[in-house]
């Protein structure tokens, strides 16, 4: 890989650890710790939380009528989600084992913490627990097909992307014909390195 690549890589490790002392940081701030993903508040902390909480006829009676509105185009959604999430789970389950590429794993993707939060009632907990499900879905998906642009057409655009995956730095540069056709299986065969 261009050397320069390998440095910025480098530079975005170093800001990630940077970020998870900052979110450790966070942690004792809130008084939160995780053992084994899951997330275990102090007991005065989680009386505290009770204390916070906004009961569900409540929150209704005080929603904007254009959130009670729009609810039913949010939830709408879930359909095909659900359709999408069947098919690039099947898409990945036939062609990966066909061409050896290795599976995402689905539990890396999909975090459903917040609803655990004791200040939410069970309308919140309920809309916490389908942007988790929806952006983890997201999150999946684009992974696999991260895979599959890296094992088929590994090559960076000319233009520049709003927002690449994590895959696209090591993809050959546009053009440059001579490092695609000598690398590509090497690539190909590589999907550890993120």
């Amino acid at each position: 890989m261009n050397a320069r690549i390998d440095e910025l890589m480098a530079r975005i490790r170093e800001l990630q650890t940077e970020l998870e002392a900052d979110l450790e940081q966070k942690r004792a701030d809130f008084r939160y710790r995780l053992d084994n993903h899951r997330v275990r508040f102090e007991h005065d902390v989680l009386a505290l939380h009770r204390k916070f909480k906004r009961g569900a006829l409540r929150y209704i009676l005080e929603a904007p009528v254009s959130f009670l509105l729009t609810a039913p185009v949010i939830y709408g959604a879930l359909l095909p989600m659900l359709l999408l999430d069947l098919t690039v789970s099947l898409y990945q389950a036939i062609c990966f084992r066909v061409y050896g590429i290795p599976p995402v794993v689905r539990g890396e993707h999909f975090v459903y913490d917040r609803g655990l939060l004791r200040y939410l009632n069970w309308i919140e907990r309920l809309n916490c627990l389908y942007c988790s499900y929806v952006n983890g879905l997201i999150s999946y998906a684009r992974e696999i097909v991260a895979r599959t642009e890296q094992y088929w057409c590994p090559i960076k655009h000319a233009r520049r992307l709003l927002d690449s995956h994590a895959r696209y730095a090591r993809f050959f540069d546009y053009g440059d014909a001579e490092r695609y056709r000598r690398e590509l299986e090497a690539l190909r065969k590589d999907y550890e390195a993120r």
